[in-house]
């Protein structure tokens, strides 16, 4: 395949790549909400008003603890990173071969001196640096997907927010220890094993800061140039 052809190819690869790329959409089954099994009619019991399967704890202090129970998980994420670099390199070399002599005579051709002589400079100065930031704040209240046997929660759900320019969502996943839960029934991201979290948008504002696909083939690192 020439050159040509090689460069159409990849320039078909990455428009076919943007056009499979869909928005994401709400009600996402991963993120829904736990369906709670209904209380079954219970026949009045005979005696004892008390029955173990409509009971509540009066003195519970309504933590999540059972599967489709909620809670609220306070977002207070931020990251900063920074890194910087420097290469420098210099060579250089110098070769001189001098013109032999036979019986005291010079050796020449067409009355050249038969000598030589190679030198090479080289020389490579590269700087590079980086930093980013990013911080993330807000509350999503999500359910209870699953009590594991050592008791943590594992809780997913997301939020959606329609906007005159848009939508933007978060979602967010991740395992919780029942001891980290405040008497409010709230849990701060970063206490959250394994987490998973999202947070985008959609729309006309959302489109206007996505580089367009001709501009990330140009920045592909397949592009040979």
């Amino acid at each position: 395949m020439n050159a040509k052809g090689w460069i159409t190819g990849v320039l078909l690869a990455v428009t076919l790549t943007g056009c499979v790329n869909t928005p994401p959409k709400p009600d996402n089954p991963y993120y829904a909400p736990v369906e709670v099994t209904p209380v079954p009619n219970l026949q009045p019991t005979t005696g004892a008003i008390y029955n173990p399967a409509t009971a509540r704890d009066l003195y519970a202090d309504g933590r999540a603890y059972r599967v489709g129970d909620i809670i609220t998980i306070e977002l207070d994420e931020s990251t900063q990173s920074s890194k910087s670099s420097s290469t420098s390199v210099e060579k250089s070399s110098s070769t001189e071969v001098g013109a032999g002599s036979v019986l005291g005579q010079s050796l020449s051709l067409f009355g050249n001196p038969l000598s030589a002589s190679l030198s090479s400079d080289n020389s490579f100065d590269g700087e590079g640096s980086s930093d980013m930031s990013n911080s993330l704040s807000g509350n999503i209240t999500v359910t209870v997907h699953e009590v594991q046997p050592n008791g943590n929660l594992l809780v997913r759900g997301e939020k959606w927010l329609t906007l005159n320019q848009g939508d933007e969502y978060i979602r967010i996943s991740g395992l919780i220890r029942p001891q980290d839960i405040d008497p409010d029934n709230t849990v701060l991201s970063t206490k959250l094993a394994d987490a998973r979290i999202t947070y985008s948008g959609t729309g006309a504002q959302n489109d206007a800061n996505v580089m367009g696909w001709l501009s990330r083939f140009f920045i592909n690192p397949l592009w040979p140039f």
